[in-house]
């Protein structure tokens, strides 16, 4: 008995000391990392949520969507470019980056209400351009079948197939599964600073000590964590440190966990919208897409009055950060039509 109470008053000992380390790190992350864009309020009178936009540029508007558990951040190397012919513009959804959380479910719906409160508030001018990557593709095609007279084109940026996920079969259940597993962990192993740690020292060229968490956090997803990893270190190196310090906190976790939890119904509520064929749509597909996937996309530029499909021949799922020169001129190419 004597032993199991010295082992829990160190575990116990071990445990808040990870709770101050982690308290310590965010109000050291929040004076080093304040926003870079500006907060915009999208919440009801009665209450305040703010979500994080990037702007830079001038001209006709082009509205970044990232992918999943993705931020504004991930489009900064596109965006430099971009901001050269016109208004620039990537927010961070709820949950993720910056944003403040919002209550789930996190499905399209919700999040294309999110999105137009936001070019609301923010005073965007319309029309614009809207780009989506994967899931972000989703949202944008939602969008623009929402409010199609605000949205001059659409960039897909190797998208998301609605029709892959409205009914998951049981690998792609699991998966799922998984992936609200590693988000639920991460969120309980970041409230005690050890996910910071482990980020710190992989920062530092340490991998011993950040495989063990990726391993306990996930299990088998820890090639998962590896691969976000490797594309994160594709992005700009100053972005890094922002990134790192996203994904030692609890919300960038749970964000990403609510968006997972609800991938079926977002493609049930994007598949009972079809994008009106008057919208101009370039769609970009990663080099090792399925030929259904392929196929899917082809029928998404047949249908519209000014389609496009491209297949980006050096890159994987991240076409912006392996090709993003591919998505600025499939841009400059959209505003000019």
């Amino acid at each position: 008995m004597t032993i199991l109470l010295i082992v829990l008053a160190i575990v116990a000992g071990l445990v808040a000391a990870g709770a101050i380390y982690q308290a310590l790190g965010v109000a050291a992350d929040e004076r080093r990392f304040p926003p870079p864009g500006r907060m915009v309020d999208i919440g009801e009178p009665s209450s305040k949520r703010g979500l994080h936009l990037l702007e830079s540029g001038s001209g006709p508007a082009v509205i970044f969507e990232a992918g999943i558990a993705a931020t504004g951040l991930n489009w900064t190397a596109v965006r430099s470019q971009v901001e050269r012919f016109a208004h620039a513009c990537a927010y961070d959804r709820a949950g993720l980056g910056w944003s403040d959380r919002a209550a789930p479910p996190r499905t399209t719906l919700a999040i294309v209400e999110d999105l137009h409160r936001l070019i609301e508030q923010a005073g965007i001018a319309a029309p614009y351009v809207l780009v989506g990557h994967s899931f972000g593709g989703l949202v944008v095609r939602a969008y623009s079948a929402r409010y199609e007279a605000e949205v001059a084109g659409l960039v897909l940026v190797d998208p998301l197939s609605v029709h892959e996920w409205l009914e998951p079969d049981r690998a792609q259940a699991r998966m799922l599964r998984l992936g609200v597993t590693l988000s639920r962990r991460g969120a309980m192993l970041a409230r005690i600073g050890v996910v910071r740690a482990a980020l710190a020292l992989l920062m530092a060229g340490g991998r011993r000590v950040p495989k063990l968490v990726a391993r306990a956090s996930s299990g088998r997803g820890e090639t998962v964590i590896t691969r976000i990893v490797g594309e994160v270190q594709k992005m700009p190196p100053e972005t890094w440190p922002m990134v790192r310090a996203h994904w030692s906190t609890p919300k960038s976790f749970l964000g990403m966990g609510d968006y997972l939890e609800g991938l079926p119904q977002s493609a049930r509520e994007a598949a009972a919208l079809d994008v009106p064929e008057t919208i101009a749509i370039t769609v970009i597909s990663a080099f090792g897409s399925t030929p259904e996937q392929l196929e899917e996309r082809e029928e998404m530029a047949r249908r519209s009055a000014r389609g496009r499909h491209i297949v980006a021949q050096k890159s994987g799922h991240w076409i912006q950060l392996d090709e993003p020169e591919l998505v600025v001129e499939a841009v400059k190419e959209m505003l000019a039509k």
